[in-house]
């Protein structure tokens, strides 16, 4: 394990998570709550940069995001990189690995992170004795290809500029929804660098783009992320619209 991990125990109850304060997220009854206690093994803190999970890695854990930002990448063997998704707390880190024994992609700390690390091998238990999580894996896996679906659709048909301003209303709308973003704290933490490598633009192109939304006054870039001035006006010129956000589940 890398030198930018810290293995640590327990620091977080999930008696006393404070994701599960957020309405946001489905309530656990009394034996669903117990159990995830005990699958819970520890934490693991990373820096910005850190590569949590490789691709290709077989891992005897699972995370839960509990604090901060990540994506999902892969990488050519000539070194360009595809970023497919963004990680935001409550996100669950590493169910490809458990199911299909290797990781298909990497994760990458976006801030510093800290992920709740729960025991692979006890994921069959979950499945056996605790139906309503189990359902909640399925729920978190087929959200995870919607938005796939979604962001295939924006490289494959949108312009750049709706491009741009889907990732942009995209993100905001997530960071929202998990309690880091708000009214006051409208800060995306993504570099142009990331934003070129979501939308398959050349870094040049992803400049010109994002410069096109900061004059209409959505955005203001700055050097280490994106001051989100209009969420409302960047989904109208993806053309794209989130929804009332749902209940949603919490391992």
């Amino acid at each position: 394990m890398a030198s930018d991990f810290r293995k640590t125990p327990v620091r977080v109850s999930c008696f006393e998570c404070p994701l599960r304060q957020k309405k946001h997220f489905r309530p656990f009854s009394a034996d669903e709550l117990n159990f995830v206690s005990h699958f819970k093994r520890g934490e693991l803190n990373a820096d910005a940069g850190s590569t949590v999970i490789v691709e290709g890695s077989h891992s005897a854990h699972l995370y839960t995001l509990l604090e901060g930002w990540a994506f999902r990448y892969k990488i050519l063997e000539d070194g360009r990189r595809q970023i497919l998704n963004y990680v935001v707390p409550g996100d669950m880190v590493g169910l490809q690995g458990a199911v299909m024994a290797e990781m298909q992609h990497s994760v990458e700390a976006l801030t510093p992170v800290t992920l709740c690390v729960f025991e692979r091998k006890r994921l069959f238990q979950l499945f056996e004795k605790h139906s309503g999580l189990a359902f909640d894996l399925t729920w978190l896996a087929a959200r995870e290809e919607s938005i796939l679906d979604e962001h295939l659709l924006s490289v494959g048909r949108r312009t750049a500029t709706e491009r741009a301003a889907y990732l942009l209303a995209f993100l905001f709308e997530r960071g929202r929804n998990a309690g880091l973003l708000d009214e006051e704290r409208r800060h995306v933490p993504v570099t142009q660098m990331h934003v070129a490598d979501t939308l398959g633009l050349s870094i040049v192109h992803t400049n010109k783009t994002l410069r096109k939304l900061s004059e209409r006054g959505l955005i203001q870039w700055l050097d280490r992320g994106c001051e989100v001035l209009d969420p409302e006006g960047l989904q109208n010129v993806a053309n794209w619209n989130p929804g009332e956000p749902k209940v949603r589940p919490l391992i």
